[in-house]
């Protein structure tokens, strides 16, 4: 295969990874000890917080009356679009029973999940989005309780347009906590006295490392790192609109890789000549996040066709993945690792992290090579059960018995062996050679 880097990246999505996770084991070894009280010290440490850690529904209420009609609409808006989507993904789940041989009948159940915790990132940007993105699907999966925090804003508390993006999305407790400290007292039930089965949403570096430290002793949703995004191109994509898809996705922050595959080499230079001067006119903060995200981790990457371009991209397996380019039902036969793919022109990123309707928490750093993004499955667990008849136990009890034996557990093989020898006195059968030692 023949790729040529027109841009390549100084580093990639792991580089910054290394040191967050002394920190992270140090700070949850202190809040596993201490509890409440270190948590409480790491918010007014680290986020100058000093205020009630959960917000009552008065304070809920005072903080959110003054938002303007028309965002709390909009807000409402969206979080339907992403509710709607997790009822539709839920209705695609279904309990069954079948009978696998005469009298065996087996099934499956699917029940949400007891306690969900739900994290809201809030520092360079408010992320009203990953309110109802997180809260509004674990609600339509039904999990009675959701617990979901974000970081104080500007030391005022969670901001008021997020605070409202939960309600709306049906959170059932919120906390006015970020970072490491927030997923430790969701995982270890501080606050509410019940500990999270499963723990979703975005945030930077130190937070993915917390979820990855605590996985095992709950779920996570995915390995969410810094956002990533990836335009395919042909010869008919616009520049100007990949151009700023790219720097679209640019802005998150410092560590947010933007990528373009594409076998047209015009369209590449275009794209690069584009780029710089779309991240010059942006706001401040914008415009340092995007300028050193596209810096450091920016690549372009040309192939000869459009087969290696799906190859280079199912390699990277990049969390947004746009496709501009001609044939697009080709393009989603063809790839198969992204977290969420966008198909066409007409469509962006942007949509999808705001208001569309599929889930905006995805997979990054690779991960799309072996999982999805955030779904009302991630909030349900597949339960399966059997049943069995008398009868049915006299061909399975033997063959258990037997297999048990050759490999050597006979306590497995008597269980058999006792069943048939209560239902069926009178009977012989070949159970196999006892275990000697």
């Amino acid at each position: 295969m023949t790729i040529r880097y027109i841009k390549k990246a100084e580093k990639n999505p792991t580089t910054e990874t290394a040191n967050a996770q002394a920190v992270v084991n140090e700070m949850l070894g202190q809040i596993q000890a201490r509890g409440e009280d270190a948590v409480r010290e790491y918010a007014e440490k680290l986020d100058r917080w000093t205020g009630p850690i959960e917000v009552t529904d008065e304070e809920l209420e005072r903080r959110t009356k003054d938002i303007p009609a028309s965002i709390k609409s909009d807000i409402e808006f969206a979080a339907a679009q992403v509710r709607d989507f997790a009822l539709a993904q839920k209705a695609s789940l279904t309990e069954f029973q079948t009978e696998l041989y005469p009298g065996v009948v087996a099934g499956q159940r699917v029940i949400p999940m007891n306690v969900a915790g739900c994290y809201v990132p809030t520092g360079r940007y408010a992320h009203i989005a990953s309110a109802y993105m997180s809260v509004a699907t674990a609600k339509a999966a039904g999990v009675p309780n959701v617990i979901a925090c974000s970081t104080p804003y500007k030391g005022e508390g969670i901001h008021p347009q997020v605070l409202y993006a939960m309600k709306v999305a049906g959170a059932d407790r919120i906390l006015t906590l970020g970072g490491v400290q927030a997923i430790a007292s969701m995982a270890f039930g501080l606050f509410t006295g019940k500990p999270a089965d499963i723990i979703v949403g975005p945030g930077n570096k130190f937070v993915a490392e917390a979820k990855r430290t605590l996985f095992g002793q709950v779920g996570i949703d995915v390995f969410a790192g810094p956002s990533e995004v990836a335009v395919i191109a042909d010869e008919s994509a616009d520049a100007d609109m990949v151009a700023s898809d790219l720097v679209g996705q640019a802005e998150h922050g410092h560590e947010s890789p933007a990528w373009l595959f594409t076998n047209s080499m015009p369209l590449a230079e275009a794209v690069m000549k584009k780029v710089p001067e779309l991240i010059a006119k942006l706001p401040d903060t914008a415009r340092d996040a995007a300028g050193a995200a596209w810096r450091d981790y920016g690549e372009v990457i040309v192939c000869d066709t459009r087969e290696e371009v799906a190859e280079v991209s199912d390699r990277y397996a990049s969390e947004h993945l746009e496709v501009h380019a001609k044939d697009l039902d080709w393009w989603l036969a063809t790839l198969t690792c992204y977290g969420s793919l966008f198909l066409g022109e007409e469509t962006t990123v942007a949509f999808g992290d705001k208001v569309s309707g599929p889930n905006h928490i995805l997979p990054t750093k690779g991960a799309a090579k072996y999982s999805g993004g955030l779904s009302v499955h991630k909030f349900m667990k597949t339960l399966t059960w059997q049943r069995m008849t008398k009868e049915a136990s006299k061909q399975l009890g033997q063959v258990t018995a037997r297999i048990s034996r050759l490999e050597g557990m006979e306590a497995h093989a008597r269980t058999a062996d006792d069943r048939l020898a209560k239902y069926f006195p009178s009977e012989t059968f070949d159970l196999g050679e006892p275990v000697k030692s």
